[in-house]
């Protein structure tokens, strides 16, 4: 096998190795799926490492939603056929609530979750 043919064979199997995502000078940053639908967030609980950067990404199963976590400065409308993408690196441990801040029907009210910050 020659040089560049076996770097080519190193390089795909590292990728691999790393889920397929090869990505130089920069940290991975996790990824939290969020499902939105009448009228619940899923998942509704989420645990966070502080200073550690995510990216919520929020999938409308039916209708469009909106989400708010006013103590955490965040704020997105999450629209059906869409992936919604919120980077972030939570700054402080604690609680924060979230819901759901556009009017999605008679269960809307019960539409929230929290972010856990350790």
């Amino acid at each position: 096998m020659n040089r560049r043919a076996w770097l080519a064979a190193a390089a795909a199997a590292v990728a691999a190795g790393c889920g397929g995502a090869l990505v130089a000078d920069r940290p991975s940053v996790r990824v939290v799926q969020i499902h939105t639908k009448k009228f619940v967030f899923v998942p509704n609980h989420i645990a966070l490492k502080k200073g550690e950067p995510v990216i919520l990404e929020f999938v409308a199963d039916d209708i469009t939603m909106g989400f708010r976590a006013p103590d955490l400065g965040l704020r997105t409308e999450v629209h059906p056929g869409m992936v919604t993408r919120l980077p972030f690196t939570p700054q402080k441990a604690g609680k924060f609530d979230f819901y759901c801040d556009i009017f999605c029907g008679d269960g809307h009210e019960e539409m929230d979750g929290e972010i856990v910050v350790t």
